[in-house]
């Protein structure tokens, strides 16, 4: 028998105790307050940001936007720039991350109900009021262990591919940015600057294509109300779950019980979405590279870094992965980066950016596969009137709360 006094035993208990409590308390699919807990809770000890450092971001960032400035049609999407230790990072991501995992938490909670034999509803009522507390429980502890392991290697608020903070707030966390220029052996000034001009960019893409955002996350949304359940697999998993082992919770594959098999509609939305973001990441590299141009000697080792970082599961492959099992593939971001480049050399910076205009102009999938082709075929993107850009923020502007904050869904 395990020895009751043991520190990790009694760690353990607390927080199954915890987490039984919460379920029932949880008023949504996941249980976030339990989420947010367990994430910090692996996170413990994390030293505070510095006024030095926070001084030291700002700069980077600054000096960024002025680079940026002749690389890009826009300017700055920067409002206000900021240094999160790992904690704030799961703070102030909070609201972003229910927008994205609420969805689909929500379906796979509705696909369970299908579970109820029928005719046995009225009398197993409270026991699925149970079950969905569990399940909010579960999906908060499955979020809490990937939210820690995220927070402990992004370098920034746009890493995953789009601003998960308020978008204008430019954030670097430098203590993971500190270990990635250790990592690469590179001076850490140079590896922050790299990090806010590719932070800076995300910012000034998603500032002025504002319709992108809420983009992704419809995409997120669309594949949500296609998920399907696989009872024998439920039934399987429940049956070998131990509940006196809190981690057993945060390590099932909840993939294998929801997403037994993608249906066609899932593949296509799969494939819009891992062309918006190859899209999004491609345009950023291009911007970065102009914008650099031969100021920063380290660039080539950069990039072929940040190459590596996402070939290998950097953390917008372990995001998407994790929410909707898409795995990205190395060549449709290099396709899209050609794409970019092609557009930038035929029709210059205010054609390529007037591709963002509207969702409706943006490349597909197929376009991809020939990037030269596509440039080739807008010919009058060059001719676009860039004040489409401001028309769109004047018909649809980012949804703001009572104080100042942007609302989930905007």
């Amino acid at each position: 028998m395990p020895d009751p006094n043991d520190p990790r035993m009694q760690q353990m208990m607390q927080q199954l105790q915890q987490m039984m409590s919460q379920s029932m308390a949880s008023a949504g699919p996941v249980n976030w307050e339990l989420a947010q807990q367990l994430a910090e809770g692996e996170l413990a000890g994390e030293p505070v940001v510095g006024p030095a450092e926070q001084s030291e971001v700002a700069e980077a960032l600054r000096l960024a936007d002025l680079w940026l400035d002749s690389a890009s049609a826009w300017p700055s999407g920067v409002t206000q720039p900021d240094a999160w230790t790992r904690k704030q990072w799961i703070s102030y991501t909070e609201d972003s991350w229910k927008q994205m995992a609420e969805p689909l938490a929500s379906q796979m909670g509705s696909a369970m109900g299908t579970l109820v034999p029928e005719g046995m509803e009225g009398l197993l009522g409270p026991m699925a009021d149970l079950m969905k507390g569990v399940g909010s429980a579960l999906f908060g502890a499955q979020m809490g262990q990937a939210l820690s392991k995220l927070a402990a290697e992004v370098l920034s608020s746009t890493e995953v591919g789009l601003p998960l903070g308020k978008i204008g707030r430019a954030a670097l966390l430098p203590a993971n940015v500190a270990e990635y220029a250790q990592g690469l052996q590179l001076p850490v000034e140079e590896v922050r600057l790299f990090v806010a001009l590719r932070e800076a960019a995300h910012h000034r893409l998603f500032t002025h294509a504002p319709w992108l955002r809420s983009h992704v996350i419809t995409l997120l949304q669309a594949y949500a109300r296609e998920i399907r359940i696989d009872s024998d697999a439920v039934e399987e998993a429940m049956s070998g779950l131990d509940p006196s082992d809190p981690e057993a919770m945060q390590t099932m594959d909840l993939g294998k019980l929801f997403r037994p098999e993608d249906t066609e509609q899932q593949k296509l939305t799969l494939q819009r979405l891992e062309t918006a973001l190859a899209l999004i990441t491609g345009w950023v590299n291009v911007v970065v590279t102009n914008a650099v141009a031969d100021r920063l000697p380290t660039l080539s080792q950069l990039m072929e870094s940040a190459h590596r970082r996402r070939a290998s599961g950097g953390p917008a492959e372990k995001t998407f992965e994790a929410l909707v099992g898409l795995q990205m593939q190395p060549a449709t971001l290099r396709s899209a980066t050609k794409l970019w480049e092609t557009m930038t050399e035929q029709h210059g910076v205010e054609g390529r950016e007037a591709v963002w205009a509207h969702p409706d102009l943006m490349p597909t999938t197929d376009d991809l596969q020939t990037p030269e082709a596509y440039a080739s075929m807008s010919g009058t993107m060059s001719e676009l009137d860039m004040s489409i850009f401001d028309q769109l923020a004047v018909n649809d502007p980012p949804a703001d709360d009572e104080d100042g904050e942007e609302r989930p869904g905007s």
